[in-house]
């Protein structure tokens, strides 16, 4: 795909419009019904030029391993039978995805990336009494889409975590939402307390269907709250860690099962005591 238009959501998010090389459309995009329908761009290290185009395994065949391109996924924000939008969470120059999201241009240089999927596995029940939506920044195009799925009357709370208001983005649906905004910058407590501490207030009625995901650490004892203390059964629930504090998306893939390990073995031992 190629990069073909560029706009900045909130100061650190960036959405950019990709559709086939040379602008062609994207009639044929295999696109899929989840809300967190999302796809993994492929991108080469940051002051790597692999040439275009490039075969990943031929690259890691050839190439030391420092120069092999990356994958890193994002959830679909829209997609309009021609061109697919998609939103990157951009902190300075930190990562891979984001500087190069920051920098690239409108069928620039860079603007041919590689494009996989797409995948997805929650979309909102209709059925459900109340629905849940929890994230930070890394959730918030698959919370947006979500609630813009929501039927006229639905029930929701939303809780994201970002930095300020200025990262605070209108929010379209036609539920009965309340959202409440978690800031970070202006909270003496360590990021993610504070969502656990709201989803802790919250009254939760009925049937509720829960989308939580974000940083791993906050995740895991959301999900354990969720659970246990609210009693939601486990299919009730797509809750998963998108990344984790201090871990590169490659290092956080690479413990992911061990995380999802541990956390099937909490519920197991939960499970036993009750």
């Amino acid at each position: 795909m190629q990069v073909v238009a560029k706009s900045w959501v909130s100061p650190h998010l960036v959405r950019l419009e990709l559709a086939g090389p040379g602008g062609r459309p994207l009639n044929e995009f295999p696109t899929n019904s989840f809300a967190d329908a999302y796809v993994k761009v492929v991108l080469p290290p940051r002051g790597v030029d692999l040439g275009w185009p490039y075969d990943v395994e031929h690259v890691r065949e050839h190439r030391p391993a420092q120069e092999w391109p990356v994958m890193r996924t994002y959830t679909i924000r829209s997609f309009d039978g021609e061109r697919v939008a998609l939103d990157f969470v951009v902190h300075g120059d930190e990562g891979v995805a984001g500087p190069w999201a920051r920098g690239v241009e409108p069928y620039g240089h860079g603007s041919l990336v590689q494009v996989r999927g797409p995948g997805g596995a929650y979309s909102t029940d209709p059925d459900a009494d109340h629905h849940l939506l929890v994230g930070d920044t890394s959730a918030l195009p698959a919370i947006a889409v979500a609630l813009e799925r929501l039927p006229l009357g639905a029930s929701a709370d939303v809780v994201i975590e970002v930095a300020d208001t200025r990262e605070e983005i209108p929010l379209t649906t036609a539920g009965d939402v309340r959202v409440r905004w978690v800031h970070t910058a202006c909270s003496d407590l360590a990021p993610g307390e504070e969502i656990i501490a709201v989803v802790r207030g919250l009254h939760l009625p009925g049937d509720v269907h829960a989308f939580v995901h974000g940083e791993a650490g906050w995740v895991k004892q959301l999900r354990s709250h969720l659970r246990f203390d609210r009693g939601i059964p486990r299919e009730r629930l797509s809750i998963s860690g998108y990344w984790r504090r201090g871990a590169t998306d490659e290092q956080w893939r690479a413990g992911k099962r061990e995380w999802n390990e541990s956390v099937e073995a909490e519920e197991l031992t939960h499970g036993s005591t009750v």
